[in-house]
């Protein structure tokens, strides 16, 4: 078994500051290495049109732009080089798995990708315009989950990289429906809006208990309402044909949530059925990209969470109202362990 850490980070201010505190942080971090030598092979890998990226942000998600700022200052590089690097534009973020099921008052998620790619920050921000969340971050900028300070959760799960087109990867479209929508519904709207790079289901869920899974692909959405869980494959025959070949590990596991969801759980039960291999969710198939990195429990109408990660962890609860009105989380980092010697970046 192999030992790991996530950093908690905290922040509140401008988007300017929280990029400014984002770029501190990662200067400090074995990351900001890695980083530094993968913008090589982004540069090699793909080019963006700097103003057609600045005019998607300034129609979907403005107060994104002064965040890029203070991450630009802080790191010292150009504006266009954290635009490259960190928009989320054009990048192509890797294969990664993931399960869900939200029901009861309950978002239970998996998060399910390779060791090497893990950033190992959780991120408590809130800025002083726009929705603070709470989430595990992913490029940077996005977010691989989390939850807003009015109750919306949600979360991503690969379905396909094939024929790829201009578009906003996953992490920074979680990202702008946080800081943007209330309400399943605002986040549908948002998510039928953006063009996607890539193909995959969002899951989200809201302090009302609507859930829904919203199917996104370059070429078109689809939309299931009130459904209970989610995992990496399109449901719907018109969208069908974005599917990658092998889809029986997913249809079986969501079969799997499906009977889950159907129980009432408590969001302790709902993370040990996450959390503990036994159950048939959590994976372990690190060398292949898809192993289980962290479990999060989000209860909208209370604000509660339960962050994991690793295998069979003890989770942080976490009272993000109270965080909300001025208490410091005293906690700066989680600790797990995994079933692989796969090596982590961040540590």
């Amino acid at each position: 078994m192999q030992r790991f850490y996530v950093d908690i980070i905290q922040g509140r201010g401008s988007y300017y500051d929280l990029g400014r505190l984002a770029g501190d942080k990662l200067k400090q971090s074995p990351l900001f290495a890695v980083h530094q030598k993968r913008r090589k092979q982004s540069l090699r890998a793909y080019d963006i049109d700097f103003q057609q990226v600045k005019r998607y942000f300034h129609t979907y998600a403005p107060v994104m732009w002064e965040e890029f700022e203070g991450l630009a200052e802080s790191l010292g590089w150009s504006l266009y080089d954290v635009i490259h690097e960190y928009s989320g534009f054009q990048a192509d973020d890797v294969n990664s798995g993931c399960s869900a099921m939200m029901n009861g008052g309950v978002f239970a998620r998996n998060y399910d990708f390779h060791p090497k790619t893990y950033e190992g920050r959780l991120l408590l921000w809130q800025p002083d315009h726009g929705y603070a969340s709470v989430g595990i971050s992913g490029r940077m900028i996005g977010r691989i989950d989390g939850m807003n300070e009015k109750g919306l959760v949600i979360g991503f799960h690969f379905v396909n990289r094939r024929r790829a087109e201009d578009g906003f990867t996953c992490s920074v479209i979680a990202r702008m429906v946080l800081d943007s929508c209330a309400t399943t519904e605002e986040a549908i709207a948002l998510l039928s809006s953006i063009p996607h790079r890539h193909s995959f289901n969002y899951s989200l869920y809201d302090a009302s208990m609507q859930s829904a899974v919203v199917e996104a692909s370059p070429r078109g959405i689809h939309i299931y309402k009130q459904t209970t869980a989610c995992a990496n494959h399109f449901v719907s025959e018109e969208l069908s044909g974005e599917n990658r070949y092998h889809t029986i590990e997913s249809k079986e596991r969501l079969q799997t949530l499906q009977s889950y969801s159907e129980r009432p759980q408590s969001a302790e039960k709902a993370y040990e059925l996450f959390n503990d291999p036994s159950y048939g969710i959590f994976k372990k198939k690190y060398g292949s990209w898809s192993g289980t990195l962290h479990t999060t429990v989000y209860e909208p109408q209370s604000l509660h969470i339960l962050a994991g990660i690793g295998e069979q962890a003890r989770p942080l609860p976490i009272d993000f109202k109270q965080w909300l009105n001025g208490e410091r989380l005293p906690v700066t980092r989680i600790f797990g362990q995994i079933d692989s010697e796969e090596p982590f970046v961040h540590m």
